[in-house]
């Protein structure tokens, strides 16, 4: 399970680093608000620790972007402040939950696991946009009766274009997080991808399609009914410059 801390206190940043990779989390670490902002837009996180008082951007300001972006990562805050008012804006600013400093790790550990066991996300075994819906287990796409399985990269393409609907999923993202950021793998191996899963997603019926903004990524949108659905020919215009070459 992958976790962002978010804490400026050095010593205490690398405590608890240590405490969460011993308990078993993958930990990545910011040492203020402005990183921390920037890993989030980058990367995929189970669950958010955010300091409160923290430089450049405080914990409360990158909470509330987060959730302006969409944003519905579990939040534990943390924080040296104790009044009620305190805790009331965390909360209101979106925090799932909140521990006052000084704390101890066994608590910690714990308010983490019921924010991860409260998250669908984690326990869904589909993935559904639109009538499309994806099995996460047995890597396969349906709508209605048709069903098709998925090759691993398809199946990664698609899992993070359907766990952030509403975002913009760069080449450079899929180069990082479906092939790893390997040296060798061209931007080409995104679009050849994206155009065979978009085979896979017509072959099925599905009235969503993949398509791309210019300049900036690919996104999954809903295909109105009365165009048949969305057949390869109907993705033909669908293509846009994007980094790396054509986004397509």
């Amino acid at each position: 399970m992958r976790l962002l801390l978010a804490e400026d206190e050095r010593e205490l940043n690398r405590a608890l680093v240590a405490i969460l990779s011993h308990a078993g989390y993958e930990v990545d670490s910011a040492a203020d608000g402005e990183e921390a902002l920037y890993e989030i837009a980058n990367n995929d996180y189970d669950v958010i620790v955010l300091d409160i008082m923290m430089p450049k951007v405080d914990g409360l300001e990158a909470l509330r972007r987060l959730r302006a972006d969409g944003c519905q990562t579990p939040v534990l805050m943390l924080t040296a402040k104790s009044e009620v008012r305190d805790r009331v804006e965390g909360l209101d600013a979106g925090a799932n939950d909140y521990l006052t400093k000084p704390f101890a790790a066994a608590e910690l550990l714990a308010r983490l696991r019921v924010l991860t066991r409260a998250n669908p996300a984690q326990t869904s075994n589909e993935l559904t946009f639109a009538d499309l819906t994806l099995d996460v287990d047995g890597r396969r796409i349906a709508c209605g009766d048709k069903s098709c399985d998925l090759t691993r990269r398809e199946y990664q393409t698609l899992e993070l274009l359907m766990r952030q609907p509403g975002d913009k999923v760069s080449v450079e993202r899929f180069m990082r997080k479906v092939w790893g950021g390997l040296t060798d793998a061209e931007p080409s191996v995104v679009w050849v991808n994206i155009s065979n899963l978009r085979k896979r997603i017509a072959s099925v019926g599905a009235h969503v399609r993949i398509s791309a903004a210019r300049n900036v990524g690919y996104f999954l949108e809903e295909v109105p009914d009365e165009t048949g659905g969305a057949s390869e020919a109907g993705l033909a215009g669908s293509g846009a410059k994007g980094e790396g070459g054509s986004v397509r």
